[in-house]
């Protein structure tokens, strides 16, 4: 899914995709990956499915990069050709407010 991280200040700090990534002992990682090439590792995923603590770990990492708190995490659930500013129906939009 593409993303963006924004600042509390409203700054695009990055441009990015959300992925989950297999593991060698069969788990799930949440990660993410700028448009810079920058990967992000986040948590794993627990085995219902449950990404609470793979999204903690990964906000742990944005502020380790940005060295700020209270970042949005906006994901683009439309077309994935779409670039990451252009306008989308609203009902397309999920922002995440992370601590």
């Amino acid at each position: 899914m593409r993303c963006t991280i924004i600042s509390r200040a409203g700054q695009v700090l990055a441009y990015g995709r959300l992925f989950i990534r297999s593991q060698a002992d069969g788990g799930l990682r949440l990660d993410l990956e700028t448009d810079r090439g920058r990967i992000l590792e986040g948590g794993l995923i627990d085995e219902d499915g449950d990404m609470t603590r793979a999204g903690a770990i990964l906000s742990d990492q944005f502020f380790d990069v940005w060295g700020m708190s209270d970042l949005t995490l906006s994901i683009q659930c439309g077309d994935a050709g779409t670039p990451p500013n252009a306008a989308l129906p609203p009902s397309a939009d999920i922002d995440m407010s992370l601590l």
